[in-house]
């Protein structure tokens, strides 16, 4: 597992939320949870709304910012790679920026495993398996993307 941090993310809110979030250990634990082989890489970048809006144009066609976009890998021993915007994650936070990015690599490592949320039964398995990786956290029901 790889978890970098672009030059963009300067500002000491930003770096003291990325280091009390521990989103190394969680996706250890996550991935143990989810039966990830222990060989199995994972890319995470941490980053800002002009990277994730220059990320959505390139890859989906929408000029917007978002908070997190996960990309599945094809390849044998390799799930993915997920961009995080850490200025949106303590934007949206309400106050707790490192659950919002505990909730955002979650989110986006079960979109790199297969999971979706365009319709009300799948919203519904994710928000169930996002709930039972992160325990200790208030985890939204999720709202489905095609409803």
């Amino acid at each position: 597992m790889t978890i970098g941090r672009a030059d963009s993310v300067t500002l000491a809110a930003q770096r003291e939320a990325i280091r009390c979030a521990r989103l190394g250990p969680l996706l250890r634990r996550c991935g143990d949870a989810l039966r990830v082989g222990s060989r199995a890489n994972l890319a995470v970048r941490l980053t800002d709304d002009t990277e994730l809006t220059e990320l959505s144009a390139r890859f989906l066609g929408v000029a917007a910012p978002t908070d997190v976009l996960a990309f599945p890998s094809d390849e044998r021993d390799r799930v993915g790679d997920i961009a995080i915007s850490v200025e949106r994650a303590l934007a949206q936070g309400n106050g707790d920026g490192p659950a919002e990015l505990r909730l955002l690599v979650v989110h986006g490592l079960l979109h790199c495993l297969g999971h979706d949320h365009a319709g009300a039964a799948e919203a519904a398995a994710m928000t169930a398996a996002t709930r039972r990786l992160l325990p200790h956290q208030t985890v939204a029901a999720l709202v489905p993307a095609n409803g």
